[in-house]
């Protein structure tokens, strides 16, 4: 008997023998198998796992006070509905709530003006180091304040500063002048961004440092040879490495541009006033927790939520403009 040797027989044998080349291709694993092997893996992650889920994804379903004339004793589901009523405050423009918007502009657009490039201008000083020694004390003396609470640092610029502070009463026994800068409620907002800047900007340095250190120094030694120096180095090799972390970076900050820090001004807002140091994180406290309007504070913490997730897919967006991956790849 002959073997059938026509096209179609030799199309549909080739088909079979690649779908079973496909099932036994050495070191492939199931979904169940790749489960069974990372098991323990799984097993650490499930803690943190399960508080994100109870603590950040579940307490989203409080926001339907938002829409509600929401009272503690009688609670969620017994609570009224409203409707839009409790947005008023953001519609109509209430004068409190035009005032912390805009205070809380006017202290996030300085902070990305002046914060945000710090830990990157560092992090460029602290690679340019050739001692290891040196770096690695440097890094240390930088850390240390992100691992202090605003109270103390708040408590250490306010024993520094103050009007019976350590300058002012150094100043007095030398007649100088002294500095009127705790309570200034014209030189709060820089005030507060010196303080994060004090705080944060060594540790924000992490990030970028890790990204230098993936760069390869053929690279840097192949400017050396053409000539150029450490200012060329910078600029063709450093700055280019770590532009996919600055875009992201960026892109998360503007998503939480109307975030500005509730601890810190909250513990230095009695001497300046509301006036001058009011935003939306200690608005929504005092409107809420301190005013007993739980539906007006829900429905403005809504808006800013809602308003940090158009900014970052909008800056996402433009990132992929400009050829960046940003938060995520472009679909």
């Amino acid at each position: 008997m002959k073997a059938d040797l026509s096209p179609t027989s030799n199309q549909a044998g080739a088909q079979i023998y690649e779908t079973g080349a496909r099932k036994k291709k050495p070191g492939q694993q199931s979904g169940f198998d790749r489960f069974w092997r990372d098991r323990f893996l799984l097993l650490i992650g499930l803690p943190g796992i399960v508080l994100l889920i109870l603590f950040h994804y579940v307490p989203l379903l409080g926001n339907v006070i938002a829409f509600k004339d929401y009272q503690p004793y009688l609670g969620i589901t017994e609570a009224p509905w409203v409707g839009l009523d409790n947005f008023r405050v953001v519609i109509d423009g209430d004068p409190d709530f035009v005032n912390a918007l805009v205070n809380t502009l006017v202290i996030s657009c300085l902070q990305l003006v002046l914060v945000f490039p710090v830990p990157i201008a560092l992090a460029l000083l602290l690679n340019s180091l050739l001692s290891e020694r040196l770096k690695r004390v440097a890094q240390s003396i930088l850390y240390l304040p992100h691992f202090m609470s605003w109270v103390i640092v708040v408590a250490i610029f306010q024993h520094m500063l103050g009007n019976a502070g350590l300058y002012n009463t150094w100043a007095r026994a030398h007649d100088l002048p002294l500095l009127s800068i705790i309570g200034n409620p014209d030189l709060f907002i820089g005030l507060i961004t010196s303080q994060v800047i004090w705080k944060d900007a060594g540790w924000g340095t992490i990030i970028f440092l890790a990204a230098m250190s993936r760069v390869d120094t053929q690279l840097y030694e192949s400017v050396a040879v053409d000539g150029g120096g450490r200012l060329r180095q910078l600029w063709h090799v450093t700055l280019p490495a770590i532009r996919p972390v600055i875009v992201l970076l960026l892109i998360l900050r503007l998503g939480d541009v109307l975030s500005v820090g509730f601890e810190q001004i909250f513990l230095q807002q009695g001497p300046v006033g509301l006036d001058a140091s009011e935003v939306l994180d200690t608005y929504v406290y005092n409107r809420g927790i301190v005013g007993g309007a739980w539906g007006v504070a829900a429905a403005v913490g809504l808006v800013k939520g809602l308003i940090g997730t158009i900014l970052v897919l909008a800056a996402n967006k433009v990132a992929h403009l400009f050829g960046e991956r940003g938060v995520y790849a472009k679909w």
